[in-house]
């Protein structure tokens, strides 16, 4: 619950993390360099990390090369055991330092930074599962937390927000599309009929889809006059087709207007980022932010 205004007047009485340590201290500090961007700690700590995982995607490419596994692969072997340790101690950093290590675990990130470091341990026992570890590339979205440069942090949420205002009008606009989607490639099976490849309505609609889209795979063509007649019109609904979602879109990005630049400040409670720089409270749990400390970058 939000604390109401008469509540943030008075003194907050010390909160504490999980396993009863007092947030403060250097759970405090490991914290605020591990989660924010605002501080040169933790700005070098994001750009080390991200350099860290480029790294270990490339060892995973070269790996994948015959000719440098063959004349280099215990070098890259050495290397790739060094990131997923560097890695396994950073995921239980991560842990140790949240006020709620089970909630950070289950959150997206957190499922992404433990897939990050399993591939390694699992192919001990199954030696397929290292195929797995180009899933550390999911990792690179934290880019976001560094390049803060909050105009491009705003101009983010500000696309995201637009898309999911439009959602509703988005999911209305497709459903018409596979509408006709089914009544093109219903037609272009009568018309066409299997003996030129139209073997069956899902077939004719994988054909409409692919000319609706202005693709053309080329790998079904109609061979009748009437069927290129379709073809033709369906190739040009395409591009007025195409240009309908981004209208929808822009629109809703002009109407929502400009926003708040945020930070990369993160709730400890419930770990959602973006929160204002002159920010007391979380804006989706109520819970009360670290204060901004000496140091940190203004935006």
């Amino acid at each position: 619950m939000i604390p109401s205004p008469s509540s943030r007047d008075t003194p907050v009485p010390e909160r504490e993390f999980a396993f009863g340590k007092p947030a403060q201290g250097w759970r405090l500090r490991l914290y605020t360099i591990i989660f924010e961007a605002d501080t040169p700690a933790g700005l070098a700590f994001d750009l080390a990390l991200i350099g860290a995982i480029f790294a270990s995607i490339l060892v995973v490419m070269l790996a994948s090369v015959e000719s440098v596994r063959a004349g280099h692969g215990d070098t890259l072997y050495a290397f790739e055991w060094v990131f997923t340790i560097l890695f396994t101690i950073e995921y239980f950093a991560r842990l140790a330092c949240v006020q709620r290590p089970l909630r950070y675990a289950t959150s997206f990130f957190g499922i992404i930074d433990l897939l990050a470091v399993l591939p390694t341990y699992l192919s001990l026992l199954v030696p397929e599962a290292s195929a797995f570890l180009d899933v550390r590339t999911l990792r690179l979205i934290r880019v976001f937390r560094v390049l803060k440069l909050s105009l491009y942090l705003a101009e983010y949420q500000l696309v995201v927000h637009a898309l999911r205002a439009s959602s509703r009008k988005i999911f209305v606009f497709l459903s018409m599309v596979l509408m006709v989607v089914l009544l093109l490639g219903t037609l272009m099976y009568v018309v066409e009929g299997p003996e030129n490849g139209f073997t069956n309505i899902p077939t004719a609609m994988y054909w409409a889809i692919i000319s609706l889209t202005t693709v053309g795979y080329g790998d079904i063509v109609p061979q009748t006059d009437f069927g290129k007649v379709v073809a033709s019109l369906v190739v040009l609904l395409g591009w007025g087709t195409l240009a309908v979602p981004t209208g929808i879109v822009t629109a809703e990005m002009v109407s929502q207007g400009p926003r708040p630049r945020p930070t990369t400040r993160t709730c400890p409670v419930c770990l959602s980022e973006g929160h204002e720089a002159s920010a007391r409270f979380c804006k989706d749990c109520g819970a009360e932010l670290p204060e901004r400390r000496a140091g940190m970058r203004k935006t």
